[in-house]
């Protein structure tokens, strides 16, 4: 009934929603990789064609020395990947090949597998690295800087959660597969905002992304804690966003997250984001709790 999102994925990975992973920083890139992201940036600036179509020119990348010092492996979690040399991303991708001997050969299947990803807009910085026969390169976009204006108080921010919430209930919608009709709008409930806000605080402190607490405590069992009696409970986690309009979109791109929020069976809800200590990292954890009470 609980589901995860983030916003942080790897074309050359499969990462689930809560990615157990690890990563370790490098020492510098081996030769052929600064000429590897030169090349994107010349592919970029004049792309000519992407997947067969014509393709627009885009901005090029600022190449950054800590993209290069990481590398990705099995279950790698990007984010903590990119963390653990300093770099605050907004948004992560990678993309890796293996085989070619040259950076133009890279390049070449680069282009071929990932130009869609090469010709994001959405990134506006690159990191390229060299192991033996594969090549990686990671693209970002820098986190905003965390003004306190950027991140009211929780209780503004869940409400805002709410509105947005309710005004995705208003109106028929597709989740998936699943068809549901309009719902009626959720209430805020401040228990269940108090159990948003500890689970988001203690994800963000003790840096995991799950439904299940450290402590093992599963959605229900924090919202009995906050003192809400439930008939029934859903919960909706995210991390990467920075703000709350952009938690809610997410969860409506993702089909289990939008069946909850546009489950007819909840009638209230709260919400709360979590800041991790360390300000370099830039992340925000979202907690969305749905609840119908007895």
């Amino acid at each position: 009934m609980w589901r995860a999102a983030m916003p942080f994925a790897s074309c050359a990975l499969a990462l689930a929603a809560a990615w157990p992973g690890m990563a370790a920083a490098v020492p510098a890139p081996a030769y052929g990789a600064e000429q590897l992201s030169t090349l994107i940036n010349a592919y970029r600036i004049a792309p000519g064609s992407c997947m067969g179509r014509p393709a627009a020119p885009v901005d090029a990348l600022a190449p950054h020395p800590a993209l290069a010092q990481v590398r990705i492996g099995p279950a790698t979690f990007i984010e903590t990947a990119l963390e653990r040399v300093g770099y605050a991303a907004e948004r992560a991708d990678s993309i890796s090949v293996t085989g070619p001997d040259t950076p133009a050969e890279a390049m070449e299947v680069l282009q071929q597998k990932y130009c869609r990803t090469l010709l994001d807009s959405r990134f506006s910085a690159v990191g390229s690295y060299r192991d033996g026969k594969e090549w990686t390169v990671i693209l970002a976009r820098p986190a905003p800087p965390l003004p306190s204006e950027s991140f009211p108080d929780w209780n503004e921010a869940g409400k805002a959660i709410l509105a947005g919430v309710n005004a995705a209930r208003a109106s028929a919608r597709t989740c998936g597969t699943e068809h549901f009709a309009p719902a009626p709008p959720v209430s805020w409930n401040p228990r269940l905002g108090e159990a948003a806000l500890g689970h988001s605080r203690d994800m963000a402190a003790r840096r995991y992304f799950s439904h299940r607490a450290k402590d093992g405590s599963q959605p229900a069992d924090r919202a009995a804690r906050a003192g809400y009696a439930w008939q029934r409970v859903g919960e909706n986690i995210a991390f990467g966003q920075s703000t709350p309009d952009e938690a809610v979109a997410g969860w409506l791109d993702s089909p289990g997250h939008c069946a909850n929020i546009m489950n007819p069976s909840f009638t209230e809800m709260g919400a709360a984001y979590g800041i991790v200590a360390e300000k370099r990292s830039g992340l925000v954890y979202w907690t969305q709790v749905f609840g119908r009470p007895r």
